[in-house]
């Protein structure tokens, strides 16, 4: 059996992923918010960039902590093409869910739904990232903790689009991505902990893209994508904010009249 290390460059791979799955959970629970506020096209366009920014988050988050985790014996390589797939299956579910609370008449039955669908969307993207990993040897997993690794997973989804209906203010949606990103990194760590590999050495060069040629650059782009949105959506006014503006400017032009 190798030895595996899940934080080989110690507590920096951790904590930005926890960084980015908290970027993405507190990203998405705004725009959520305002998608509600708003109708029409203006809705779909938020509850899009929400879903973007949950999956993205999440997504970011399981690879850079994948940064960090070392096997004694061999080396890692990834499939390009599954790792992609898991980034599109991550956005897929996510806007499933979303949109599905965003749209539906009966908000608990979608709550309960869209829960179910992106918490097992999240599962299967955690699983396909790890179906990516090329190493020399067998990888298995403790079929208990791979159950438990999912079960989180539905429930921070679910927890989250909880949030995204009834969290309105800034403060209080800091705090629920905080939440988030821990329940998110939680699902992750405790799926990698199922992990056991047993290590065939071999000479043999691995297929694959190693971490930093791929992973790494990636990830910094979808981080700086996050980063940059969240800019956008602070920036941006609310629905609350335009008309408060609005009702600020008529005595103004009342009164030139």
């Amino acid at each position: 059996m190798g030895h595996l290390d899940h934080a080989a460059f110690g507590w920096l791979t951790p904590a930005l992923s926890y960084l980015m799955a908290c970027t993405g959970a507190a990203l998405g629970l705004r725009c959520t918010v305002r998608a509600l506020a708003a109708t029409g096209r203006s809705r779909r366009n938020w509850l899009l960039t929400a879903a973007s920014a949950i999956g993205t988050g999440i997504w970011t988050m399981h690879f850079v902590a994948m940064l960090g985790f070392r096997v004694s014996g061999t080396g890692i390589r990834y499939d390009v093409p599954l790792t992609i797939l898991s980034l599109v299956v991550a956005m897929a579910v996510v806007c499933a869910g979303v949109f599905a609370v965003g749209y539906s008449r009966d908000r608990n039955r979608a709550l309960l739904l869209g829960g179910l669908t992106t918490g097992l969307g999240v599962a299967s993207m955690h699983y396909l990232g790890m179906a990516a990993v090329r190493l020399h040897g067998e990888v298995t997993y403790r079929p208990v903790l791979v159950g438990l690794s999912v079960l989180i997973a539905v429930v921070a989804a679910t927890v989250a689009l909880w949030a995204g209906l009834n969290i309105k203010s800034p403060l209080a949606v800091t705090l629920a991505s905080l939440v988030m990103g821990a329940a998110v990194s939680s699902m992750h760590y405790t799926g990698m902990f199922a992990v056991r590999v047993r290590v065939s050495p071999s000479g043999d060069v691995l297929p694959g893209a190693t971490a930093m040629q791929f992973i790494f650059p990636l990830a910094v782009g979808l981080g700086s994508y996050l980063f940059l949105t969240s800019a956008f959506v602070a920036l941006s006014p609310s629905a609350g904010e335009r008309e408060a503006s609005a009702s600020a400017q008529r005595p103004v032009q009342n009164a030139a009249r």
